[in-house]
């Protein structure tokens, strides 16, 4: 058994490479070999949204706090609040983040698959992102 200790691991800036946007990250486990999931606890400041991205084995997303969007390519702009579970399929081409006005924390949970847990691309444009204005929150 192991137990990590609220406050002692150390948060991270999220890198300018895969967001837009202030993005604090918490890590929240990652099991050791053979075991392949890790997870952390992401909070996007107003605005802040990750780059298009995929999972090589999915990812889920617990909503904890706030309000946010979230995109998989080729779909419209969805909002996703407190108690949402999200879940992108292995593959599938996505974002999420923050909406203009409101912050947004989630836990991120997802596997390894050849040492590997994000193919990181492109970063959302502001005319992509913005397309989900009509949403609430």
């Amino acid at each position: 058994m192991e137990i990590k200790r609220a406050g002692s691991q150390p948060s991270a800036n999220g890198p300018s490479e895969w967001f837009t946007g202030d993005v604090r990250i918490d890590p929240l486990f990652q099991a050791p070999d053979p075991a392949l999931v890790q997870s952390a606890s992401v909070t996007f400041e107003p605005g802040a949204r990750t780059a298009w991205h995929t999972h090589p084995l999915g990812q889920t997303l617990i909503i904890t706090a706030g309000c946010g969007w979230a995109q998989r390519e080729g779909g419209a702009v969805e909002e996703i609040r407190p108690g949402d579970v999200v879940w992108f399929s292995p593959g599938e081409k996505h974002w999420h983040g923050a909406t203009p006005t409101t912050s947004m924390t989630h836990i991120a949970i997802q596997e390894k698959l050849n040492g590997k847990v994000t193919e990181w691309m492109e970063h959302v444009s502001d005319e992509q992102y913005h397309s989900g204005e009509r949403k609430g929150c």
